[in-house]
């Protein structure tokens, strides 16, 4: 059920009328009727994977609130220190086991479906290079709905409980509701339980002013995704399946464009329809176009994964035992900085693994990953040389200047992932970068050819029109400007020729209909 179909409004409009009339303690039982319709309306039957991850975490969960329950108990009972500190650590291997079990089943879902095939393929691919001649025969899987986000929230959920944060939630309806609120299926963002529990269960009344900003919000992201990323994929499929080095490098360029504007668009239809609800959700992109280093895009662009990754990759690994020895040996041996830098190398190692190989399974996933530490650790490790060739050169890191040339340099770099990502293969990617330095013909860029790739001069002047829109709200929300809520404070002619405008806008330019295809959302393949 796309995000811009009619049949997605009419799901909604119908679920929100029967939310605003029931009494506030049903209210999230609508919410949960309406995911369950969502999501069975989208997966049929494989809709029992979810429910296979929800009854592993429900009762991971329980089991971890009774241990806990149990063992500070049976500490407080205890006679003295020593017996207290064996109490601990017998409880605490119990709750590792039982988190481990749970954890293992969740990710063993998803590796079942989404990875199978990767890791056969790899496995007859290094059989091969030892004589074997047999060859995988793949298998024909069709991935659940949502499967690497809620996996993902169903992972956070069990781990905080067994780290104490919060007790185990014991009704298992309210645990399915939070794994499965339809907005966030496709293309998330990745919640969090103490965030999004709350504001999914409390029950909200109608609000007028609420509803009609998250209105707003939608046409936004229909007009992000409609007239400038939809638009956008004639062109830049029609370049990735064959163009020379002028056409590949536009086609990137525009290809950088189109996943942003789609992927954000789709965040803000997403983060609009659970604010019809009165359901705030936590928002997964913050204007990554000035983002000044690698560091800051991931910070900036989908946010929620990044946070994730942070807190249950990172920490964990940066944290863990042999790590920190490691720490603590360099730091004999060098400064403190890359005392630091050297444990920091492997926890990075696993971050940007997990980043790649979470976003598909296939290698060309993994190099997008490693394509980022590499340059990371690059910039990390060259830090010091790096300050002092600045303050040789008398340039000021806090200068506007030097800041426009960090912007520029960090979307050049994010521009070659995005090839990557683009591309079927780690080859045609190579390929394609090749040929803009050695195929690279500028008067493609003028004698028509660009016009021959499915858009036509009216299709670019729209898109232009479009980010030069975009750009502008973008540098405005940069300058601390938020947007809808000032709108909202203008006179209503004002307010109201802007949301009129945006439905023209949608309407009149949206790419749909004749010589338009239906385009999905890009991370909702994930």
């Amino acid at each position: 059920m796309s995000f811009t179909s009619v049949t997605y409004f009419l799901f909604v409009g119908i679920s929100l009328l029967i939310y605003t009339i029931v009494p506030k303690r049903a209210k999230w039982c609508v919410l949960l009727g309406a995911s369950a319709v969502y999501y069975v309306m989208a997966a049929g039957l494989r809709t029992l994977w979810l429910v296979a991850a929800i009854l592993i975490v429900y009762g991971g969960g329980l089991l971890l609130g009774h241990l806990n329950d149990q063992g500070k108990a049976r500490r407080k009972a205890a006679a003295d220190k020593e017996e207290k500190k064996q109490i601990r650590k017998k409880y605490d291997a119990k709750k590792r086991a039982v988190v481990t079990v749970a954890v293992l089943g969740v990710f063993g879902l998803l590796i079942a479906l989404k990875y199978v095939n990767f890791l056969g393929e790899s496995a007859y691919g290094i059989a091969g290079l030892f004589g074997s001649k047999s060859t995988y025969q793949p298998v024909q899987i069709l991935l659940p709905l949502g499967i690497s986000y809620y996996t993902l929230c169903a992972v956070s959920y069990v781990v905080d409980v067994y780290r104490g944060k919060y007790k185990p939630e014991r009704n298992f309806f309210k645990l399915a509701l939070f794994l499965s609120f339809f907005p966030q299926m496709t293309e998330g963002p990745i919640g969090k339980y103490e965030i999004m529990m709350p504001r999914l269960v409390e029950g909200h009344s109608f609000d007028f002013e609420r509803d009609a900003q998250a209105v707003m919000r939608i046409f936004w992201g229909m007009f992000k995704k409609m007239v400038i990323a939809d638009r956008a994929n004639l062109f830049v499929t029609g370049v990735f399946d064959n163009g020379d080095g002028s056409m590949v490098l536009l086609g990137t360029l525009l290809y950088t464009v189109q996943i942003y504007c789609e992927f954000s668009g789709c965040m803000d239809i997403v983060c609009a329809t659970g604010q019809l609800f009165g359901v705030e959700m936590q928002e997964n992109f913050r204007r990554p176009i000035f983002s000044k280093t690698i560091n800051e895009f991931w910070q900036r662009w989908h946010i929620t994964l990044g946070a994730w990754i942070k807190e249950y990759v990172f920490f964990s690994v940066s944290l863990s035992k042999g790590l920190m020895n490691l720490s603590k040996h360099t730091r004999k041996k060098l400064n403190d900085y890359f005392a630091n830098l050297v444990p920091m190398t492997f926890a990075l190692f696993c971050v940007w693994f997990f980043n790649g190989i979470w976003h598909g399974a296939s290698w060309k996933y993994v190099l997008y990953g490693l394509y980022y530490y590499i340059l990371m650790m690059i910039g990390m490790y060259l830090r010091p040389v790096s300050d002092k060739l600045l303050h040789a050169l008398h340039i000021a890191p806090e200068s506007k200047g030097f800041a426009l040339f960090q912007m520029v340099r960090t979307f050049l770099i994010v521009n070659v992932g995005m090839m990557l990502f683009r591309c079927h293969t780690i080859s045609q990617w190579g390929q394609s970068l090749a040929r803009i330095f050695t195929d690279f013909d500028g008067a493609c860029l003028t004698n028509g050819t660009v016009l021959s790739l499915g858009n036509d001069w009216q299709d670019f002047l729209i898109m232009g029109i479009g980010v030069l829109v975009v750009g502008i709200v973008e540098v405005l929300q940069e300058k601390g400007h938020t947007i809808r809520s000032e709108l909202a404070r203008r006179p209503v002619v004002l307010r109201y020729a802007v949301f009129l405008a945006l439905i023209i806008g949608v309407i009149v330019f949206g790419a749909y209909g004749t010589g338009y295809e239906t385009v999905a959302p890009i991370y909702g393949q994930f």
